[in-house]
Parts: structure tokens; C-alpha cells; sequence
């Protein structure tokens, strides 16, 4: 059984006693509903989380990824009527709501819809990076978090796939930096393989959620789909020296600050690929001109948003520092998949393709 799904049977009773007061609560504004009826829909819920994960694990299935989208769009809706409900308790403390309760709770819904649409859509953007001792300018696709699993799965890869598709004229290499795997159903052997069909090289180091379905079946997948895997290792791309250092939160082989300073080109451009957007003034004092992340998916939707801004810091965006009168960046990309939640809002699935210039 894996971490996420011991995860989620863990937190199933905590789930429930939310779903039964919450659904409780939003029935008494529209009139009251009863305790048993509140309880079978609650155990309902329990079984349409717990039942979708148990089976993705061992096989995934067409009917198991439609119950856990399903649910995952009934969680979002709890969370964001959560909200919406203590809002409403507030302020009827100094106005009455009475007439409004059916428009008001039908804002949830109306945002729903554009949020798991948004999520489903891929945007490209543009961003330019001048680096000093770049021997040859490039420009890369940084990707992240695809998060291929029970949500994300043959249809985003292929939206990925029509996507590099599209922008393979003006991109040299496509790195994707961490979570390509989600750990919510089994990884195959060819699940990756509609990523073959790009023509431009593509380069992958893990991040932590690549190990839950089992690394190396995320890595056999990746090598059918010529995929060039950089476990804690370094390679040379057209004059740029690119280091990929995999991350988890289970024990793994680490890296030393010596390995990380010792695998640094003097006379050249040097890039980092690490999933979290963590050490980056650390590698930046190393020698990396420019780090690669993720993890944080910008906080995916409101106000998961503002949370994550405080929790990360560099939560999705283009970053600048200057050391030794030296510019280092580092790039957090939203990512292209969810996690847990089918749902966008105020973020997007996107692909960055990243300008690297010479001075």
C-alpha cells in the first residue's frame, strides 16, 4: 500500500465528521435536512474516496478515474462552501441574507465550472534570461508536476504532448522538473509514451511524488518514452552544464554541497533541476546560474493561493538575486497537472518557455 493511499484511509475519519457538519450546516440555511440522511451521504462520500484509491492502485481503470474525478470536484465544492458558509454566518450577524441564500450558493458552482476548465487547459508563456557566460543562447520548456495518476492522466498527457508539439520550432530541449508521476494510481510501462512523439530532447529529475507509484516503474516508463533521466547526476547540453537533483520527503541518496560545487562549469552556464523551490541562495553561492522547481503548483486555487505565497515564498514566478554582482534565477513553474482537487483558479496549467540570452 502506498504512502498516499495510507494517507488518505488515514484521514478518511476526519473527512467524514467535516462532510456530515458541513453538509449539516448548509441544509439549515436552505430549511434542515435529517441527521440519517446527513450520515448516508457522509458514509457515500467515504466509500467514493476510499473505494477509487484502493483500486487505481493495483489497476487504473476508465470507471475508477471518473469516481475520483467526481470526488475531487465534491472536495473542492466542500472547501470552498466551507468558506462561503462561515462568510454567510458573519455577516448575517448584521444583515439579512434570507433572499439571497440560493444566489450565493450558486457562486460556488458557477466558479466550479471555469476552475475544472481552466485546469484542463494549457497556456504558454514567455520569459527572458540573460546569463553572462551562456556559450550558446537556448531556449528551454520548463515543465513541472504533470502529476500523471487517477485525475491527470492519457487525456492531459496527451494536451501535453499537442502542446510541446506546437512550440518544438522554437524550443531546444524540454525539462521537467520533479512529480511527472502522481502516486494515485500504477505506473505503466508505456503510460509516458505519447511523449515520444516529441522531436525535441526531453530531461527529467524525480520529485517526491514520482516515488510513490514506485520510482523505478516511473523511470521504465520514462525510458520507453525516451525521456533522459538525471537522478543526482549531471550532463552537457549544447555548452550548458545541467545537474539533476532529485527530491523526497522518504530517504534517498542525497547530494553533497562538495558533489554540487564540484559538478560546476567554470567557463559556463550552470542549471539546476530541484523539485521544491527551496536552497536556491545555496546553489546560487555554489555556482548555478539558474534553478528549476516546482512543488508548490502556486497554490492551485484560491486562497490556497495566499497560503502557499507564506508558506514557500517563491510560490510560482521568476525570481532574481544578484551575488558577487552575478544575476542567479530561479524559475516555479504552476505546473501542468493537479493534485488531489480536478481545479484551477487563479493559477494555470502552464509550460514557461524560458529565453536564455547572452549578456
Amino acid at each position: 500500500m502506498s504512502f498516499r493511499t495510507r494517507r488518505i484511509i488515514f484521514a478518511c475519519p476526519f473527512f467524514g465528521i467535516f462532510y456530515f457538519f458541513l453538509i449539516k450546516y448548509l441544509f439549515l440555511l436552505l430549511g434542515g435536512l435529517n441527521d440519517w440522511i446527513i450520515l448516508y451521504i457522509t458514509l457515500a462520500l467515504a466509500l467514493l474516496h476510499i473505494l477509487p484509491t484502493l483500486f487505481e492502485e493495483r489497476k487504473s481503470r476508465f470507471i475508477t478515474r471518473l469516481f475520483a474525478n467526481i470526488y475531487g470536484v465534491i472536495q473542492w465544492l466542500s472547501v470552498m462552501y466551507l468558506i462561503e458558509i462561515a462568510l454567510i454566518y458573519l455577516f448575517s450577524c448584521f444583515i439579512n441574507l434570507d433572499a439571497y441564500i440560493l444566489p450565493l450558493l450558486s457562486i460556488v458552482p458557477l466558479i466550479g465550472v471555469y476552475a475544472y476548465y481552466h485546469a484542463h487547459k494549457i497556456i504558454v508563456k514567455e520569459k527572458t534570461i540573460v546569463i553572462n557566460n551562456l556559450r550558446e543562447e537556448i531556449n528551454i520548456a520548463h515543465i513541472s508536476d504533470v502529476h500523471y495518476g487517477s485525475l491527470m492522466n492519457d487525456g492531459a498527457l496527451n494536451r501535453l504532448k499537442n502542446a510541446l508539439v506546437q512550440i518544438s520550432d522554437d524550443v531546444d530541449v524540454v525539462i521537467i522538473s520533479g512529480d511527472l508521476a502522481d502516486g494515485s494510481c500504477v505506473v505503466n510501462e508505456d503510460d509516458f509514451y505519447p511523449l515520444s512523439k516529441i522531436n525535441i530532447p526531453i530531461i527529467f529529475t524525480p520529485g517526491n511524488h514520482d516515488y510513490y507509484p514506485g520510482i523505478e516503474n516511473v523511470k521504465s516508463a520514462c525510458r520507453k518514452a525516451n525521456i533522459r533521466i538525471l537522478d543526482n547526476e549531471k550532463m552537457e547540453f549544447n555548452g550548458i552544464n545541467i545537474f539533476g537533483y532529485s527530491f523526497s520527503f522518504s530517504k534517498i541518496p542525497q547530494v553533497s554541497e562538495d558533489e554540487l560545487y564540484n559538478s560546476i562549469l567554470s567557463d559556463g552556464a550552470n542549471i539546476i533541476i530541484y523539485h521544491t523551490p527551496k536552497n536556491w541562495e545555496v546553489f546560487s553561492k555554489l555556482g548555478f546560474d539558474l534553478q528549476l522547481s516546482g512543488h508548490t503548483h502556486g497554490g492551485q486555487f484560491h486562497p490556497g493561493i495566499f497560503f502557499s505565497n507564506l508558506i514557500f515564498g517563491y510560490n510560482k514566478g521568476l525570481f532574481e538575486n544578484k551575488i558577487n554582482n552575478k544575476k542567479h534565477y530561479l524559475s516555479v513553474t504552476t505546473g501542468i497537472g493537479v493534485m488531489d482537487f480536478p481545479m484551477r483558479w487563479g493559477t494555470d496549467a502552464e509550460i514557461v518557455i524560458l529565453k536564455l540570452k547572452k549578456s
